[in-house]
């Protein structure tokens, strides 16, 4: 008899055996056919042919949508952004490289300010007064009194998530409001530096009842610049684009060009002016790297 096949999703690997739950939630202990050349990774979608007693031989992978490589998860749909209201205070510098690296790979986003029930500071002020007006979604919430977590958990329905963001700012214990369980372990944030330490170590892909999956590490330690030219990067930030035709040239990298549209928008706070520097010291990081290819 032909074993039966159905399509799912790697949810990890571990000892050699791939975890992968079918469309019905059921989840199979799986082999890899050997003739499956292909490197499988977390998030994957596949096909198994099923044996007995929850267990699969894994035949096929499907292609990807795109994957990410910090952390190592293939067919992510959504990034949340973990921004804290303080302890520590935001980085609107992390934020906009984070924001860059998800439009670049075509990923919706989210930035989610955690630990609303503290007082805020003026890079919260600013996020929350000029990324929504940029076409960004930004949600309030508080892991520790479970404010906002059900908008949260509406936001992210359906959707592959990878949590980033700074050091501290309450990934984990975010993470494990949104799972029900504490699975992923903490740490107090550094009463001396103020920044927590990372506590995750492996990939795994966790499901909710309503139809979304978890990533379960910070991801995203290094924050690279894609490769791209120079004239490419004003793409990524969208709430530059109806200011760039009031530049005088067509080329305009909003840079060292007189009469640009862009900067104009910033000398009348139309643009955010740390936005506009966070730009600049990311041009210049893609114009350094161009000279190496």
């Amino acid at each position: 008899m032909v074993a039966a096949q159905v399509e799912g999703r790697v949810l990890k690997n571990y000892s050699g055996f791939y975890y992968v739950q079918d469309s019905n939630l059921n989840i199979h202990e799986c082999r890899v056919r050997g003739k499956l050349k292909e490197n499988i990774i977390t998030g994957d979608r596949v096909i198994i042919s099923l044996l007995e007693e929850g267990k699969g031989i894994l035949e096929k992978i499907l292609p990807r949508n795109n994957q990410l490589y910090r952390p190592k998860v293939a067919n992510v749909s959504l990034v949340l952004i973990i921004m804290a209201h303080d302890r520590p205070r935001p980085s609107l510098s992390l934020l906009d490289r984070l924001l860059l690296l998800a439009e670049h790979s075509h990923l919706s986003t989210c930035i989610v300010l955690n630990k609303c029930d503290l007082s805020g500071n003026k890079e919260i002020d600013d996020i929350m007064d000029y990324y929504p007006r940029a076409g960004y979604s930004v949600l309030k919430v508080s892991a520790r009194d479970g404010i906002g977590l059900d908008i949260l958990r509406d936001k992210i329905q359906g959707e592959v998530a990878v949590m980033a963001g700074s050091s501290g700012a309450g990934k984990s214990s975010l993470f494990n409001q949104l799972i029900g369980r504490n699975l992923m372990p903490t740490q107090e944030v550094s009463d001396k530096i103020r920044r927590g330490k990372h506590t995750t170590r492996h990939v795994e892909l966790h499901p909710l009842t309503n139809g979304a999956c978890l990533v379960d590490t910070p991801g995203f330690s290094v924050l690279d610049i894609p490769r791209m030219r120079r004239e490419e990067l004003t793409h990524y930030f969208p709430d530059f684009i109806f200011h760039t035709q009031d530049c005088r040239f067509a080329d305009c990298i909003h840079y060292k060009e007189n009469d640009c549209g862009v900067k104009k928008a910033v000398g009348e706070k139309k643009i955010l002016a740390q936005r506009y520097n966070n730009y600049i010291a990311m041009l210049e990081e893609v114009i350094e790297n161009e000279r190496c290819y």
